[in-house]
């Protein structure tokens, strides 16, 4: 692994480490008011168009 870590260190490119404990939040909702206006203004307006270029 360290060897993996220095050769991305000498390509300037950050290194991420996940906490594991954070799994602890996976099926939870944090926020269910911010979620339910968030699923409400996608059922209305809905996902942006991509512009294929």
């Amino acid at each position: 692994m360290n060897k993996k870590i220095k050769d991305l260190n000498t390509k300037n490119a950050p290194i991420v480490l996940i906490d594991k404990t954070l799994d602890f939040f996976n099926d939870k909702v944090l926020f269910p008011k911010k979620l339910e206006k968030a699923n409400e203004m996608l059922k209305k307006i809905g996902l942006p168009k991509l512009s294929k270029t």
